[in-house]
C-alpha cells in the first residue's frame, strides 16, 4: 500500500537519486537532476511504498500582477515537479500525490494550483492533468528548429 506524506529531510538523498533517473529518461525536455538546494523552501510530498517511489513539489507564490488567470496578489501554489518511478508508474500514484496536494492547499487557504510542463509525451500529459486532476488548459508554447 502507499503512503502519501510530508518529506523528511532524511528522504533527500532518494529524492535525489529519483531525479536523476528521470533525467536519464530523456522524457522532458531540458530536464536537469535536482541538487539539494532545489529541495529548500519548497513543500514536498512523498509516496512511500517500502522506500519513497514518488514525489511533487514546489513553492508558495503571490501574483505581482494580474494576468488573465490570475489576480493581482493572488495566494498560489507553483508545482515544479511530479515524477513517479517507472516501475510505479499507472497506479494512481500521480493522482494520489495531487489530491494530497490539493487537499494542503485548501487547508492553507491558497486559491490555486497551476504548473508547466516540457514532457515530450504531451498528450498522455494533458489527458493526466486536464481530463484525470480536472487543471485547466492556459497556454502553450511551441517551437520548432530551422
Amino acid at each position: 500500500m502507499v503512503a502519501i506524506h510530508e518529506a523528511k529531510q532524511s528522504d533527500i538523498k532518494r529524492l535525489l537519486e529519483l531525479s536523476l533517473m528521470w533525467e536519464k529518461e530523456e522524457s522532458c525536455y531540458g530536464y536537469r537532476a535536482n541538487t539539494e538546494d532545489d529541495f529548500q523552501d519548497c513543500y514536498i510530498l512523498a509516496a512511500y511504498d517500502d522506500e519513497l517511489i514518488a514525489y511533487i513539489f514546489g513553492k508558495e507564490e503571490i501574483q505581482e500582477k494580474q494576468t488573465s488567470v490570475i489576480d493581482k496578489n493572488m495566494h498560489y501554489f507553483e508545482i515544479e515537479e511530479l515524477y513517479v518511478h517507472p516501475s510505479y508508474r499507472s497506479r494512481g500514484i500521480g493522482k494520489q500525490l495531487m489530491e494530497s496536494l490539493e487537499k494542503e492547499l485548501k487547508k492553507k487557504g491558497l486559491e490555486m494550483m497551476m504548473l508547466s510542463t516540457a514532457t515530450k509525451n504531451w498528450k498522455a500529459i494533458m489527458h493526466f492533468y486536464i481530463d484525470e486532476i480536472g487543471m485547466n488548459f492556459w497556454s502553450a508554447r511551441l517551437y520548432k528548429r530551422l
